[in-house]
């Protein structure tokens, strides 16, 4: 008789479309800065050592498996609540001055800055998670009592971390936040006949606040603490054109870089029009200028690849705690896609939103490389996860 083979452990699936999106990312990174802009190799050399730090966290979170996740999923949760407070008090003042913004905590002596609210995703993944996967085996017979139980829990530990992150004010990552907490609450076996009057309501308060944004913005700055430069980049966004030498400079510059890239682009390190911040939120200006529409096209179906086979990795196993960290983890990574590309060619308002592996910064692509590890050790330690799905004698 045959042996039977083992499944493959090491997910290449996921491992070659990450590589190829950092390749891309420290290419253009390093066409944007040197050869574009005749900047120092400092920046590039600096990224490429997040990039050795990411692929390391990523390895690391390999020895997690479902048991190890879930015990400490509730301290790694508070933790980063505690973080997120205590960036209160020890936010970079001189970068906070210039960004208007207390999001960034700068370490002394190393000089290296982090933005904080990027190190809470994956622990507010994993306890919504947690607590779904929890509720739905302490309450196997579905009701609406249960139903509205489950959604205040999910709407508690999403307002704790998002109420201290609107206090930086960081909008975007807000909107992270509040993606991943609605795509967990869909697969959360919540009944339709609760889930669609809550979205009505939702939609309905969306419908009024871009009211208020057009006819009554003292409400919102006065009362919701809302910004000028909010307001700005909604102007932006409704018409680009509408101060090229200030507020909609930035985005008609990226609209003119991608476009002169046209079908094959410029050539690597050919760039004719310049565009702020193009290292970072703008870098797909810089991948169109130089391949144009194909290569931009390229970028995107990897991104495709990537997201195809963490959905193909939650069907190969058998948890239900995992498989609403994927859907938190795919869901942080193709909203930020979709922001990112969708701000770079109008589609979406400008919220400072990096593009996932490519954009210059450590922070963010430390919280993206963890959750593909997360994904990764599902396949890793796959002999853990087939079994029914009740995680009764674990907790």
């Amino acid at each position: 008789m045959m042996e039977q083979q083992s499944p493959q452990r090491i997910d290449y699936g996921i491992i070659f479309p990450v590589l190829t999106l950092c390749i891309i990312g420290i290419v253009f990174l390093y066409s944007t800065t040197v050869v574009i802009q005749g900047e120092s190799m400092a920046m590039t050399l600096r990224q490429l050592i997040w990039y050795g730090v990411g692929i390391s966290l990523a390895a690391l979170m390999l020895l997690f498996d479902s048991k190890l996740l879930w015990r400490m999923t509730p301290y790694v949760y508070w933790g980063s609540i505690a973080l997120l407070i205590g960036a209160i008090f020890i936010y970079d003042r001189d970068l906070a001055a210039v960004a208007g913004a207390r999001r960034w905590v700068t370490i002394p002596g190393i000089n290296m800055t982090f933005q904080v609210t990027e190190f809470v995703k994956i622990p507010f993944i994993l306890q919504l998670s947690r607590i779904v996967t929890k509720h739905n085996n302490d309450f196997s017979k579905r009701n609406n009592l249960s139903d509205f139980r489950l959604l205040g829990k999910i709407a508690l530990y999403t307002v704790i971390p998002l109420l201290l992150i609107l206090n930086q004010p960081d909008l975007g990552t807000a909107l992270v936040f509040v993606a991943v907490a609605v795509s967990i609450t869909l697969m959360s076996g919540i009944r339709w006949r609760i889930l669609v009057p809550l979205f009505g309501v939702t939609l309905l308060v969306a419908v009024l606040f871009v009211i208020m944004v057009m006819y009554n913005r003292d409400f919102l700055q006065n009362v919701l603490g809302f910004h000028e430069y909010q307001f700005r980049r909604i102007d932006t966004w409704l018409n680009p054109t509408l101060d090229t030498s200030s507020s909609s400079y930035q985005i008609t510059q990226t609209f003119k870089a991608i476009g002169s890239g046209g079908l094959f682009g410029k050539g690597f390190g050919v760039s004719e029009v310049y565009v702020p911040v193009r290292e970072s939120d703008m870098i797909m200006s810089t991948i169109a200028e130089n391949f144009g529409f194909v290569g931009a096209s390229a970028v995107i179906f990897t991104y495709f690849l990537l997201v195809y086979n963490m959905i193909k990795v939650v069907y190969d196993t058998r948890n239900e705690f995992y498989a609403y960290i994927a859907t938190g983890v795919i869901t942080m990574i193709v909203f930020h896609v979709f922001e990112n590309i969708g701000m770079n060619i109008g589609l979406l308002p400008l919220t400072g939103i990096p593009l996932p592996f490519i954009s210059q910064g450590g922070s963010a692509l430390i919280g993206n490389m963890m959750g593909v590890g997360l994904l990764m050790s599902m396949r890793f330690n796959h002999q853990s996860y087939f079994y029914s799905g009740s995680l009764r004698g674990r907790r």
